[in-house]
């Protein structure tokens, strides 16, 4: 496996390096120390491998590089998996393939900047599998993930955060934020709750009836 310590497969996060901004690199090498099987999708293999990153498995439809090629540039016991549906993007393809082998949670670097369409994309994906798979998006700035209602983590005070909707999120309560929610119906792109902070250190607690919520831990 990538890192030095022992866990039963799917007890901890995988994870995925999209190909999108990089992250720094002690970020990265935080992730890589403490996720034991690393996934890159094949547009982010050169900068990996430019990068001297171990990694299990590399996926794609492999669009501008051939599996043989591909083959030749890793190491021999890395996994090559080819997955040719255009009707799902490589990020949809390697949480599936996460999903299938029972892992219950994944990190994703590098999923964030460069194309609009794909970063937006990427964050519609979080929503999409998150009744399947825990799910966090990590950038320079931000850690981005679904939440579910009866949420509840505990944080520092004046933590910047961001409730973003997907769509229309209703009947929203908030406790312990500097600007809480109360019985409220945020939708995207008409309202959210951008730029909130919590108010105190200890639990922040989240609850709606229904729609697909976004938590953004966000920094400068």
């Amino acid at each position: 496996m990538s890192s030095h310590h022992i866990v039963r497969d799917g007890q901890e996060p995988a994870l995925i390096i999209a190909n999108g901004e990089q992250c720094s690199s002690k970020i990265l090498d935080q992730l890589l120390e403490w996720n034991p099987f690393i996934v890159v999708l094949d547009g982010a293999l050169q900068k990996v491998m430019d990068l001297g990153i171990k990694f299990d498995l590399v996926l794609g439809d492999f669009d501008h590089t051939s599996s043989e090629e591909i083959k030749s540039m890793i190491p021999p016991d890395t996994e090559i998996v080819y997955v040719p549906d255009q009707d799902k993007t490589d990020l949809e393809k390697g949480l599936e393939l996460l999903i299938s082998r029972k892992y219950e949670a994944a990190n994703i670097v590098w999923a964030t900047g460069k194309r609009s369409d794909h970063y937006m994309n990427n964050i519609a994906t979080l929503a999409r599998y998150q009744d399947a798979i825990k799910l966090v998006m990590i950038d320079n700035y931000s850690r981005i993930y679904p939440v579910n209602s009866g949420f509840r983590k505990h944080f520092q005070a004046h933590h910047n955060v961001s409730l973003i909707p997907l769509n229309k999120v209703v009947n929203l309560q908030t406790e312990n934020l500097v600007w809480n929610l109360k019985h409220q119906t945020i939708e995207y792109p008409y309202n959210t709750s951008s730029s909130n902070r919590v108010a105190e250190t200890g639990i922040v607690s989240i609850h709606f009836d229904s729609g697909n919520l976004l938590m953004m831990e966000c920094w400068d």
